[in-house]
């Protein structure tokens, strides 16, 4: 089971961090200042999970795990608008992120996708500052009634269990949109992890899960108050709370079996940007009656039939070629019995 939360667009620059605010004891992370390119974040989480990379990573912070016991669960926060946050000391390990050029996780994604397709994994990508949302297999139907655009992130603030109800405001308001913005992401935090403790199953099956949530509410704050607010700071102070619920609420779900990671990028470079089309973008031609991008759903059985007529198809190819070069090269009087036979007559005649 995969599950999703966006596709993390990281330009970089000096003094971003890589944190890891949970893991469990099948993963190991070593305490280091090492720094980790932007671009190989992907390979992180694919390694971690158990999954193959095209080009070897030679970074000393991830070691070589328990190779048979791999994480249900990768979650992967990406926060805006700030270089670190003021995380606890002890609990946490991070490393300094350089070179941080725009990723995505598509291509663990896929891994998921390839190796437990019948298991109908999670794919569930979100950004609520740009209203981005996909949501493959088990998640239409769990997180279908998820709050994705800001429309409906604002009504859900104002509900009876809302986090406006819980969380200590301080300076902020809940009457200034961008205020709203920040804490309507805190409330999507909170409802990913009350809809999946209301379905544990999905935590428990054998198919892992990756989470990725692109959070852009503080970096909005700092642009419309200032980084040297009282706006800011207890916007920071209360996104790392609520960050530090969210990594304990979705480790517990997973009984410990769990990676949870956050990556920290104060603004993007545009000259690092490219221009991208996403995954809601695509043609939905083939399958009009679903609203999601769906991938071609093969039978388990297609790999052993392909691998069948493919080999059946090389050995008969190489039994013509054999059979018509000895036939080609050979010699009537002596490699065949016809011709022999006929000899040894004439001779004793």
């Amino acid at each position: 089971m995969l599950i999703i939360l966006s596709i993390c667009f990281l330009p970089g620059v000096l003094g971003n961090e890589f944190s890891i605010l949970r893991s469990p004891g099948s993963v190991v992370f070593r305490d280091g200042n090492w720094p980790i390119p932007g671009e190989r974040i992907p390979d992180v989480a694919a390694l971690s999970m158990g999954f193959s990379v095209k080009e070897d990573l030679s970074w000393p912070g991830l070691a070589v795990g328990n190779l048979f016991h791999r994480p249900r669960a990768t979650v992967m926060v990406m926060v805006k608008g700030v270089d670190k946050l003021a995380l606890p000391p002890g609990s946490v390990i991070s490393y300094p992120l350089e070179n941080a050029v725009p990723f995505s996780l598509d291509s663990v994604a896929n891994s998921i996708h390839s190796l437990f397709s019948e298991e109908t994994p999670v794919v569930l990508q979100l950004a609520p500052s740009e209203e981005r949302v996909y949501m493959v297999g088990k998640a239409n139907s769990v997180f279908e009634d998820l709050s994705v655009t800001l429309r409906q992130l604002r009504n859900r603030l104002f509900q009876e269990n809302s986090v406006l109800n819980s969380l200590p405001l301080n300076s902020l308001s809940r009457n200034n949109e961008v205020d709203l913005l920040f804490l309507s992401e805190l409330q999507v935090l909170h409802d990913i992890s009350s809809l999946l403790s209301r379905h544990k199953h999905l935590a428990k099956d054998h198919s892992p899960d990756l989470y990725s949530l692109e959070l852009a509410g503080l970096d909005e704050i700092g642009k419309h108050y200032g980084e040297d607010s009282e706006q800011f700071r207890d916007a920071s102070k209360i996104l790392v709370d609520a960050l530090q619920k969210f990594a304990d609420d979705m480790y517990n779900l997973y009984g410990g079996n769990a990676v949870v990671e956050l990556v920290t990028v104060r603004s993007f470079d545009t000259s690092l940007v490219r221009k991208t089309r996403t995954i809601l973008e695509a043609k939905q031609a083939k399958n009009p009656s679903s609203p999601y991008n769906l991938a071609y759903k093969y039978n388990l059985e297609y790999p052993v039939v392909f691998n069948m007529v493919l080999w059946i198809m090389i050995a008969l190819a190489l039994a013509v070629i054999i059979t018509s070069y000895n036939i080609w090269n050979m010699d009537p009087g002596y490699d065949s019995i016809i011709y022999r036979m006929t000899n040894q007559k004439i001779r004793m005649d």
